[in-house]
């Protein structure tokens, strides 16, 4: 049963993926940036300025609304996951050192597309029955292309639904049973033959984390990421930077490799991975796993922000894409890449690969820190996403369906701790595509409206 299922979705897999949804992506993302002057360059000073300042702002926020603060938390929740960890490993294995290059050109174009997509939720919100401030593509699609085109905004909530469940839960549970696994048994606390029950509790205490934290709504959602999302960041970063410092020497010859092999992967993989595309394409898929511009969903976080400016909450989109592909990605790839751990080139890999890269250059001992880390990382993203899928489910159904579907999508944890890797992964990234197509559909048809309000802020802002 689970190879037909895998067989049928790698056919699905392969033409969402192919040549046209990479026309589309890195299509949509071009005519935005040139649209708008390439505002994620022209005004990156601007935006770190803006961002960063009214992130350490404390403020109270509205009932039923997020500060600015708690708003990007919750996005960055959603974004800094497996896609910064597992994510990059899977793109280098698979892609070569190449799919890195191909991230950074992702994140570059799709700095523009999530600054176009945070623009237009918080511009058409809606408040909902509860007083909720609820908004997104399905709510810019409505609001802003008018009533025929009501049906692109439920397709974009249905794949939103089926979506979550995978991306946002399963593959996050899988890195965080393979974090903590590999760390008990670096240690020599877990044999092979206790994997499955430890995978089993793990799914178990995750599943009432989730319950816990989602039932209890937006307001309890953003008090738990705006404490964990810098902490977890913090831990990683400074991590990375060890490894960085101490392989210096081989820096260089590292990004050499990256841009070398964007071009010629063979020349990098030993002729393994020989496609240019296949580098390309995996380098996009995953860059936009990781950030999510495209796809729409950390516009939903954005929404629910205490704000009356939708372009300067649009600034926070350039700043979590850029922490999120260029900083973490990045300070990710070359952990492997410098640390000297064999990258098995044309085969799966996932977070084992990227311990791997920390404790051979630490040793075992810091696997612990390195567990935490990604745990962090992968629990923030479940929540995140449990907010976006919740937020689907109501535009879909009504705000009667939210709990039932919390209550459900935190089972899903326990089928994530003990599905195997890679058909979790080639589903995620199938329902991703899925969520681009109606979401790049409005981007490109909204625009027009994206250059207005952002001329029509920068006449009334001190620049």
């Amino acid at each position: 049963m689970l190879q037909t299922i895998e067989n049928l979705n790698s056919i699905v897999n392969d033409f969402i993926w192919g040549v046209p949804a990479m026309i589309c992506i890195i299509g949509v993302g071009l005519y935005l940036s040139i649209r708008s002057g390439f505002i994620q360059i022209r005004k990156f000073p601007y935006a770190m300025k803006c961002t960063l300042g009214r992130m350490f702002r404390k403020k109270e926020a509205a009932d039923g609304a997020l500060t600015p603060f708690q708003a990007v938390c919750t996005a960055l929740a959603a974004t800094v996951g497996t896609g910064n960890i597992a994510g990059v490993a899977g793109a280098i294995a698979i892609g070569g050192p190449g799919a890195v290059f191909w991230m950074w050109i992702s994140a570059l174009l799709g700095m523009c597309t999530k600054f176009s997509e945070v623009t237009l939720a918080v511009h058409f919100r809606e408040k909902n029955r509860n007083g909720d401030l609820v908004g997104g593509p399905m709510y810019y699609i409505k609001n802003g292309l008018g009533k025929k085109w009501i049906w692109l905004a439920y397709l974009f909530s249905l794949f939103g639904v089926l979506a979550v469940f995978g991306t946002g839960n399963a593959t996050q549970v899988n890195t965080i049973t393979a974090a903590i696994n590999s760390a008990l048994i670096n240690y020599g606390i877990l044999s092979d033959s206790g994997i499955k029950m430890s995978c089993l509790i793990i799914g178990i205490i995750i599943t009432i984390l989730v319950s816990l934290i989602l039932l209890g709504g937006i307001k309890r959602i953003g008090k738990v990421t705006e404490k964990l999302v810098p902490v977890m960041a913090l831990i990683y970063i400074l991590l990375a930077i060890g490894v960085i410092l101490l392989n210096l020497n081989r820096v260089p010859a590292v990004f050499g490799s990256i841009i070398r092999g964007a071009f010629q992967p063979a020349a990098v993989t030993g002729g393994i991975v020989g496609s240019f595309f296949l580098s390309m394409k995996k380098g996009v898929s995953r860059g936009i796993f990781s950030n999510e511009a495209g796809l729409g969903t950390g516009s939903i976080a954005h929404a629910c922000a205490d704000t009356r400016k939708p372009v300067k909450q649009g600034f926070f989109g350039i700043f979590e894409v850029f922490m999120d592909t260029i900083v973490i990605c990045t300070l990710t790839a070359l952990v492997i890449l410098l640390s000297g751990v064999e990258v098995p080139y044309g085969s799966a890999a996932g977070a084992e690969l990227t311990i791997s890269g920390f404790t051979s250059v630490y040793g075992n001992w810091v696997s612990i820190f390195t567990a935490i880390a990604m745990c962090c990382f992968a629990f923030s993203t479940i929540i995140g996403w449990g907010l976006y899928g919740a937020r689907c489910m109501e535009f879909l159904l009504g705000s009667k369906t939210i709990k039932p579907f919390m209550v459900a999508y935190s089972l899903v944890a326990l089928l994530g701790a003990t599905v195997d890797l890679g058909l979790i992964w080639s589903i995620a990234e199938t329902f991703n595509g899925l969520m681009a197509i109606p979401n790049l559909i409005a981007l490109f048809l909204l625009a027009p409206i994206v250059i207005r309000l952002t001329r029509e802020y920068f006449q009334n802002e001190p620049d």
